[in-house]
């Protein structure tokens, strides 16, 4: 199955609303109840969408000091033609993680209704400005 431009571009929004750490595209892109997990640090770490984009807004944004976007689709995954999940790479200052974020298409198009997180390696030499 081809993915369609609507998927695509809900896609981007999300990693738009990553690199320029924008709140209003992430709250466009999830849905109100999704949530985000990752267990890099041996326990499992749930957060509420709301939590992660009061967080998000305020960082510096990669795009704020001149970093390019650096993202990718690696896959896309259909569980039915209005359910989907999409693993990406993204890279944010010297962090890369990959995500899996699980779509549904409904009434607001496609809208991300939970993450799945790891960080996946740190960049050498390039500094972190929302590191405390």
């Amino acid at each position: 199955m081809t993915a369609p431009n609507d998927l695509i571009a809900a896609v981007n929004l999300y990693l738009d609303g990553i690199h320029e750490c924008d709140t209003e595209k992430l709250n466009t892109v999830f849905h109100s109840t999704s949530s985000l997990f990752d267990s890099d640090k041996g326990t499992v770490f749930a957060e509420p969408i709301e939590s992660f984009v009061q967080d998000v807004g305020t960082r510096t944004s990669p795009a704020s000091v001149g970093q390019d976007r650096d993202a990718e689709i690696l896959l896309i995954d259909y569980l039915s033609p209005i359910n989907a999940t999409v693993k990406i790479r993204i890279r944010a200052h010297c962090n890369v993680f990959v995500d899996h974020l699980g779509f549904v298409k409904g009434e607001a198009g496609w809208q991300i209704v939970s993450k799945i997180w790891h960080l996946e390696s740190v960049v050498e030499g390039v500094a972190d400005p929302n590191a405390a």
